[in-house]
């Protein structure tokens, strides 16, 4: 087994970051940036990260001058460390408020299931024994 890191986890989330894998809410609104990759990409992010670490997903309502603009995805690891991969996405004033801990759906995601699969294989081509999310197994 090859070891790796959340440094090298990290290249391997942001080399798989694309216009096929952005949310469809994000790409309705402001299309998909290769100068902000990261946009779009928080709740695909947070579940690979989750399938590695485990701990806890959280979500929270993105807030743009008092008018909602979709939600935000992160982790807060086992130790209860917050990692916030793609907080960098939001350049324009943006907060997130409302945050709470969300339960990983069991079995395939609804609507992203397919979006899911892409980007975690791409991940998985970058990092050897990238572990099974529970989800899959």
């Amino acid at each position: 087994m090859t070891p790796w890191n959340l440094r090298s986890l990290d290249a391997a989330l942001r080399a798989a970051w694309a216009v096929d894998t952005c949310s469809p809410d994000d790409l309705e609104r402001a299309g998909w940036q290769p100068d902000n990759p990261a946009r779009g990409h928080c709740d695909l992010t947070a579940l690979v990260v989750h399938d590695v670490f485990g701990g806890d997903l959280k979500v929270g309502e993105v807030r743009l001058d008092g008018e909602q603009h979709g939600f935000h995805w992160w982790n807060r690891l086992p130790g209860g460390v917050e990692l916030d991969l793609t907080r960098e996405q939001f350049r324009l004033g943006e907060s997130v408020v409302a945050a709470r801990v969300v339960t990983r759906p069991p079995g395939p995601l609804a609507h992203r299931w397919q979006d899911y699969l892409r980007f975690r294989g791409r991940v998985a081509a970058r990092l050897e024994n990238l572990p099974e999310p529970d989800a899959m197994v």
